[in-house]
């Protein structure tokens, strides 16, 4: 009887997450022919069908699904069993694969680079920026190793770390009369057009779950996937928007857009970090949660002077 390897695991795993033996093959950088005989030694070590071939392509038999979610986590602790032994040196040494949602990345990277290359000169950063849910999926898959988004993150094997509040803010273009308002509510965002992210952004989630809206025609993207994008949008007199206050300072300069704050309780998003639970690295995040926290905080404090 065949033993099940680590090299079986790691193609399985990849076809389950192609559902596709070339694509797969390609992903292990192995040729599809050896892939499949793998495949098919792991199908006769464990005494189960696997996978099922059709012309259309694969599908998962319904034990295949549930040992491909085994595989994965016996995976991921072989990758936090290696991650230990590498980074047992010190805080913040060797290789950190960071995701960044959008929302995020352009606004709190440029104060933290430099304050993770002078405080951890030692530690080689790797940046990934996507949709909070395909950084999910790598984080998971073990091609990540934290992420920094917005938070709540449900799922039991995640850790995550609130780091603060990022409040938000009603951006309008300059010419609009307020008539001496100097408060946002839910009723002056419904009155208006509202412009958001296109659909995959969790920021366009938040703003809409705070102004208790769903798909409504006043609700136009145009297929946006920056603020800086809205921003233009706004100032050119095409609707309003929820901007997050750690963008004002960047986005909120030289334009013709004012900005006003919401009646209490103001609506927020909390940034903070998620890493697998099984992690030994909790220490090195911790420690880049510091990091991160002191550069929005500068973030925030700039943020107050061009708001209206």
């Amino acid at each position: 009887m065949t033993h099940v390897t680590l090299k079986h695991l790691r193609y399985f795993d990849a076809l389950a997450r192609e559902q596709h033996f070339g694509r797969a093959a390609d992903a292990c950088s192995v040729t599809q022919p050896a892939l499949s005989m793998q495949i098919q030694e792991l199908e006769l070590s464990l005494g189960i069908p696997l996978v099922e071939r059709t012309r259309a392509g694969i599908r998962l038999t319904p034990k295949g699904e549930e040992i491909a979610l085994r595989a994965q986590r016996m995976l991921n602790d072989v990758r936090d069993l290696i991650d230990f032994a590498k980074h047992s040196g010190g805080i913040l040494s060797g290789t950190l694969r960071l995701g960044v949602i959008p929302s995020i990345a352009p606004y709190l990277l440029p104060p933290l680079l430099p304050l993770l290359r002078n405080t951890y000169p030692e530690l080689e950063l790797h940046i990934r920026e996507t949709q909070t849910q395909p950084l999910m999926v790598e984080l998971a898959e073990g091609k990540l190793d934290v992420v920094l988004l917005a938070l709540p993150i449900k799922s039991p094997d995640i850790e995550s770390l609130p780091l603060f509040e990022d409040r938000f803010l009603l951006a309008m273009p300059k010419a609009k009369k307020l008539s001496g308002r100097v408060r946002a509510t839910k009723d002056l965002v419904e009155s208006d057009r509202l412009l958001l992210l296109e659909e995959g952004h969790c920021l366009r989630d938040q703003a809409l779950t705070y102004c208790s809206l769903q798909q409504v025609d006043s609700i136009n993207t145009f297929g946006a996937s920056s603020l800086a994008t809205i921003v233009e949008m706004v100032a050119a007199g095409l609707g309003i928007t929820l901007l997050p206050e750690i963008c004002v300072a960047a986005e909120g300069r030289s334009r013709d857009i004012k900005m006003i704050r919401f009646v209490e309780p103001e609506p927020s998003r909390s940034i903070g970090l998620v890493w697998r639970r099984s992690s030994p690295r909790r220490d090195d995040f911790v420690a880049l949660g510091r990091l991160v926290t002191e550069a929005g905080i500068a973030v925030l404090k700039r943020a107050a002077i061009p708001i209206t």
